[in-house]
């Protein structure tokens, strides 16, 4: 059985839909953020160094970084289905888009959103600079990162259905965690090709069935 160590808000939320793809045998182990730094707390650290979310554990491994779990678990149960072989054309579109999620994408957006808090929490005396220093920030790289990224998405899924294939792969595992943050913040009104894959991501009987077991998890372990 695999042991998924699970950081609300957090991309372990991909790991658990990758479960549910392959229909393994899973457990959630709940780890909740710390309420004043919003940040893991110490026991995720005890499991792993780096102590982020994701973490699994497996027949005595404990493996970390969402991209690494997911060549793992392929690896061990030798789905085809969502990792191409080696010597095919969507291999390497699959590997794309996987190492784009967390190498273009996802950080100039988690930029984008620890600055905004720094601007909400800057003492009232110097916000007004502070946020005129953000905002030059944000213009100078972050939005443009930004932009650029969306509008290459957009024009890459004007005639697919999923990132690679007709059916979803390791692809839309790695890329379904921010497509569906940035959805859920309403940026994507001038991207209805992003916006219809989430879409149909969220009508997925196996994307539902592992929000559902993650609510439930969750659930079960609320903090007051």
């Amino acid at each position: 059985m695999y042991t998924i160590h699970h950081l609300n808000d957090s991309r372990s939320q991909r790991i658990i839909w990758l479960m549910e793809l392959l229909h393994l045998d899973y457990e959630i182990k709940v780890y909740w953020r710390d309420k004043k730094t919003n940040l893991a707390p110490q026991a995720l650290k005890d499991l792993h160094p780096l102590g982020t979310s994701p973490i699994i554990t497996h027949e005595g491994q404990t493996i970390a970084e969402s991209g690494a779990i997911c060549e793992y678990v392929i690896q061990q149960c030798g789905q085809q289905d969502l990792m191409p072989a080696q010597d095919t054309p969507e291999y390497i579109q699959v590997q794309f888009w996987s190492h784009f999620a967390e190498g273009s994408f996802l950080p100039p957006l988690v930029a984008n959103m620890v600055l905004n808090k720094a601007k909400e929490k800057s003492p009232w005396l110097i916000k007004p600079i502070a946020n005129k220093l953000v905002d030059a920030i944000m213009d100078a790289y972050f939005n443009k990162a930004i932009k650029r990224n969306f509008t290459f998405i957009e024009q890459y899924l004007s005639d697919k259905t999923w990132f690679v294939g007709e059916k979803p792969t390791i692809a839309d595992v790695q890329m379904s965690f921010a497509m569906e943050a940035v959805d859920k913040a309403g940026r994507f009104k001038q991207f209805p090709n992003m916006a219809a894959y989430v879409e149909r991501l969220q009508k997925l009987p196996s994307y539902q069935q592992a929000l559902k077991r993650m609510q439930d998890a969750e659930e079960a372990t609320k903090l007051d």
